[in-house]
């Protein structure tokens, strides 16, 4: 947190900061509404992309919310048991620790 302390000590470093989030959050999150109509895990990606953008928009918490709801409505309905949905959510975890740690070594972040 301290990186994002010191951006945010000015005017234009929080205002920078929010805009980086935007389009980090943003690209995430329509990646995942493409992965809603091709394959892959859509929904995970969408409210990954929408919990970055909730760190600085409170309208993204709010939508973020709506959207695991209707998630779990959805997972409800198909019979998705409690403990296969919490093993999705955990796999995706792990990959994108893994995937953080790679890219980290790397130097790609």
């Amino acid at each position: 947190m301290r990186i994002r302390t010191w951006i945010k000590k000015t005017k234009a470093g929080r205002l920078l900061w929010r805009v980086v989030i935007g389009i980090v959050g943003g690209t995430v999150t329509v990646l995942g509404a493409i992965a809603l109509v091709a394959p892959g895990p859509g929904v995970l990606i969408v409210i990954a992309g929408l919990g970055i953008l909730a760190t600085e928009f409170a309208w993204a918490s709010r939508v973020m919310v709506t959207t695991r709801t209707y998630a779990q409505k959805a997972a409800d309905k198909a019979g998705i048991p409690k403990w296969v949905q919490f093993a999705l959510i955990a796999g995706a975890a792990v990959i994108s620790i893994v995937v953080i740690i790679y890219l980290h070594y790397t130097g790609k972040i």
